[in-house]
């Protein structure tokens, strides 16, 4: 079953957009179209995204529904197509429509920023990213070019990466991300009260970290997270420890 990826902030027009290609699929191509998403799960989403064990459940039993632990990799294995929709809108835009949403649907304004922070914006540069369909708010889905994507280009072939990762490592993918971020915001909330040259403590690592500027400190996560998934370790205690001195080794 051909994939389509959904992204973008929190309030950025995903779910709209995801309804508008189930309705192009339904009635163009008379295939069946099921969408998987937090919507359906029941669930109040400020107390899911505001709680660590709560979001991470609810990131479980997504995955478990749509039949996949890390998306390009089980693309890979499975040889589906996919392809990446990218909701693109600014924070602020994002806000507002927080703001006019009913208030059983809206989030709190400090979940929101949060997610926003936490949020790694696609780029077609990478393989796992492409095809991308990049769409803003006055565009009109390129229906047809989605379909082609899906349906007439070959699935991406299996790499010696794709067959060794196994499946049962959700729980990794999932601690690595949460780990690092933590990291990550433990760093730059610390640099609002030091200066270049300080050494910042890391909870859960032993080492500390030297001050690093944001723009970089985002960057290296995301070359550790693309490293680590490739070569995952069994203890998944040791990934801030790991991370730390990523970051630090990176620096010098």
């Amino acid at each position: 079953m051909p994939l389509i990826i959904m992204c973008g902030y929190p309030c950025s027009g995903i779910t709209r957009r995801a309804h508008e290609l189930k309705e192009y699929f339904t009635q163009n191509t008379e295939r069946k179209v099921h969408i998987v998403g937090d919507e359906d799960q029941g669930l109040d989403k400020n107390s899911v995204y505001s709680d660590s064990q709560k979001e991470k459940n609810l990131r479980g039993a997504l995955r478990a529904e749509v039949e996949r632990y890390e998306l390009f990799c089980l693309i890979k294995h499975t040889q589906t197509p996919h392809c990446l929709v990218y909701c693109l809108t600014s924070a602020d835009v994002s806000s507002e429509w927080n703001k006019g949403r009913e208030a059983d649907s809206r989030y709190k304004q400090e979940i929101l920023d949060a997610l926003i922070l936490r949020f790694e914006a696609p780029d077609s540069r990478n393989r796992w990213d492409s095809p991308l369909f990049t769409i803003q708010q006055e565009d009109l889905l390129p229906f047809e070019a989605i379909c082609d994507a899906l349906f007439k280009r070959k699935a991406p072939p299996p790499n010696q990466s794709t067959k060794n990762q196994p499946l049962s490592s959700t729980n990794f993918l999932y601690e690595l991300d949460k780990v690092t971020q933590d990291v990550l915001m433990a760093v730059l909330e610390s640099q609002k009260t030091s200066v270049p040259g300080d050494l910042i403590s890391i909870p859960g690592a032993t080492e500390k970290i030297s001050f690093i500027l944001a723009r970089l400190l985002r960057k290296l996560r995301c070359q550790f997270i693309s490293y680590t998934k490739m070569h995952p370790t069994e203890n998944i205690g040791q990934i801030a420890n790991m991370f730390v001195q990523y970051l630090n080794k990176s620096m010098h």
